[in-house]
């Protein structure tokens, strides 16, 4: 792995579990690094399959392995709704240097509740070279 530059695509998602009663759902998302949270924006009344095309960047240290991406469904009256989870490993994105959007499955409870499409890129820092000593 190593210290770098994630750089997140935030595309779509598909076939969310819409629970909204009147009206759709109006998702967005919540990308984690470790500690490090990032929110998109609030598609109104997008309902089972919003487009975001956002783009999110985190600094990545040695220990981090996933991102996450909780999906949310904004509420006006009640608490928001969490509609689930996509947990993405960064190993192939640490090796390759780029993913093409890709779908991951959001799952609550280990029950599917849909997709999220994200593409990811990895730039590493550059290693720090003493100068020759003369």
């Amino acid at each position: 792995m190593g210290r770098g530059t994630l750089e997140v695509l935030l595309v779509s998602a598909k076939g969310l579990e819409d629970e909204d009663i009147f009206g759709k759902m109006d998702p967005y998302a919540i990308l984690s690094c470790r500690s490090h949270e990032q929110k998109s924006s609030v598609k109104k009344n997008a309902g089972s399959d919003p487009e975001w095309n956002e783009s999110f960047v985190f600094a990545i240290s040695d220990d981090v392995t996933e991102l996450h991406i909780k999906l949310m469904d904004r509420d006006i009256c009640t608490a928001d709704d969490c509609v689930g989870v996509a947990k993405i490993p960064l190993e192939p994105v640490f090796m390759e240097g780029k993913i093409p959007p890709t779908f991951y499955n959001v799952v609550t409870d280990n029950e599917y509740h849909g997709q999220i499409k994200v593409s990811l890129a990895f730039i590493p820092d550059r290693p720090y070279h003493e100068s020759p000593r003369k």
